[in-house]
């Protein structure tokens, strides 16, 4: 269900976006309208004018509500309307990015080198595709980012309008203009009488949505120094998490959380409890240096509270409901499918056939499993499944008509015998 709020100019200054320059073009050439995915912040701000000016095109403004709290979305019409755009508009994907982008990596055990669970990777391709959804309904022929030329997301944002719309022309201002640091950014929009946002500059890049919350930046970017506690902020510290644990049954349904505690919820309303739990609990801090798309090594810190008790409760059923070849060659397949969500190929054919595969193999993964949280740590307590392979008769110690030890011989001898052959040459028997 998308939450939609246009919100439109008035005649005047509206009239006044399709004036002067822009009738003949801008600096760098003639675009008619361009979508901007607009945050409100300082950057996206100055990104108004400076497509207007170069490009000689309407702006409208695009922004998608993937939880990232309603803070980061005040004010953002009079904003956009005040940089110069003709048009906002924001849709509510809280829903859409839970069950449509992050479940499907969860039943993937998709984990980027071996920590990350892929916060912002998941948040990108459904963002570039409501753009594209946006550029459709308004009729324009171009999209905007603000993305660095360094990170990620660039990537991200553009692979996904490639793979939906090959037509749409993409402008990345941040790789084309003199605009060097936020004094230079601060600049350009007093002369271009762009209101500047008053809210406290952060000494740390962040990137926050339902799922997680990222930080870079500053003292992070060296490896050797231990992040700040007050940098933290959906998690409190294992240190100062409450002295008695507290134990959580999630149900899950093919592979995904369904409910806790028997109680079924919507999939972004189950994981804002959780993230709620997790991070009193201080669960889901992630130190890591990841090698980034574009060559350099990145470190970030993330927090991940209740995307860490999903994963682990998901892992811990599919210790029922797996046999060991399926099991593994899962395994094997998530390491590709999270390179190909982290590099941004989301619409990839393959990552789409391996979704399909995912979705197969997990179709029997479904049961509840109990976890305890406490001063940081997941453990299980509990794990219960209609369609267990574990059979308490077959695995106990003592003897039963399904599995006689006897057999065993016979079967070390078979399963040992290319390791005798190598011994029985080697020593020329």
């Amino acid at each position: 269900i998308f939450r939609v709020s246009c919100v439109m100019a008035s005649g005047k200054e509206h009239a006044a976006t399709t004036s002067g320059d822009e009738k003949k073009g801008g600096l760098r050439g003639k675009l008619k309208k361009v979508v901007l995915a607009y945050s409100g912040g300082l950057d996206t701000s100055v990104i108004v004018p400076w497509l207007r000016e170069n490009y000689g095109c309407e702006v409208v403004c695009f922004t998608a509500d993937v939880g990232q709290g309603d803070v980061e979305l005040e004010g953002l019409e009079k904003k956009a309307k005040a940089s110069g755009a003709s048009q906002l508009v924001v849709k509510d994907l809280t829903e859409k990015f839970v069950g449509e982008y992050i479940y499907p990596c969860l039943r993937a055990g998709a984990v980027y080198e071996r920590k990350y669970l892929l916060g912002t990777s998941m948040a990108r391709p459904v963002i570039a595709k409501a753009m594209v959804d946006v550029a459709k309904e308004v009729g324009a022929d171009a999209v905007a980012h603000g993305c660095t030329g360094k990170g990620n997301d660039q990537v991200r944002f553009e692979l996904t309008f490639y793979a939906l719309n090959p037509e749409l022309k993409v402008v990345a201002p941040w790789r084309e203009w003199d605009i060097t640091g936020r004094e230079d950014a601060i600049e350009y929009a007093k002369k271009h009488n762009v209101p500047i946002p008053v809210s406290k500059k952060s000494i740390y890049s962040r990137d926050r949505n339902l799922w997680h919350l990222s930080h870079e930046g500053d003292i992070l970017e060296d490896p050797a120094n231990e992040p700040k506690e007050d940098m933290y902020m959906m998690s409190v510290s294992p240190e100062n998490a409450p002295s008695k644990p507290e134990y959580l049954e999630i149900g899950i349904v093919a592979g995904v959380p369904t409910s806790i505690n028997g109680k079924d919820l919507s999939p972004a309303t189950l994981l804002t409890k959780l993230n709620e739990i997790g991070g009193k609990h201080g669960i889901g801090r992630i130190d890591m240096v990841e090698n980034r798309l574009v060559g350099m090594k990145s470190r970030g810190v993330y927090e991940t509270p209740g995307g860490t008790i999903m994963a682990a409760a998901v892992r811990e059923l599919e210790s029922l409901t797996l046999d060991r070849e399926t099991m593994q060659w899962k395994d094997m397949l998530a390491l590709k499918y999270a390179e190909l969500v982290y590099a941004g190929r989301w619409f990839d054919p393959l990552r789409l056939s391996m979704d399909a595969f995912m979705e197969t193999i997990t179709a029997t993964t479904t049961g509840s499993v109990t976890l305890k949280l406490y001063k940081g740590s997941v453990t299980v307590a509990s794990r219960k499944s209609p369609y267990s392979l574990y059979r308490e008769d077959i695995s106990s110690f003592e003897n039963g008509e399904i599995y006689d030890q006897a057999d065993a011989e016979g079967f070390i001898r078979l399963y040992g015998l290319p390791t005798r052959v190598r011994a029985m040459l080697e020593k020329g028997i």
